[in-house]
């Protein structure tokens, strides 16, 4: 734990820009980035916002969305 905390205390002294880069680059090693998968939603969130655009699709008011959940399940 000695060298656990020593890294820590290390780390936090750091300046903010330096920690900031070391919080960024921990964070995409808990969770690598997928370009494939990344891409893939890039192409859908397009197409649906054209498909609202286009009126291909109908949006509903979020407002409306939750009443509707909350009449279900408060029966």
């Amino acid at each position: 734990m000695i060298k656990t905390d020593k890294l820590i205390s290390k780390a936090v002294s750091l300046p903010v820009d330096i920690r900031t880069l070391l919080v960024n680059k921990l964070l995409e090693s808990l969770n690598p980035a997928k370009k494939e998968i990344d891409e893939l939603w890039a192409k859908e969130a397009e197409k649906r916002v054209k498909d609202i655009k286009t009126g291909k699709v109908k949006t509903i008011p979020g407002e409306k969305v939750f009443k509707e959940i909350r009449d279900k399940f408060n029966r």
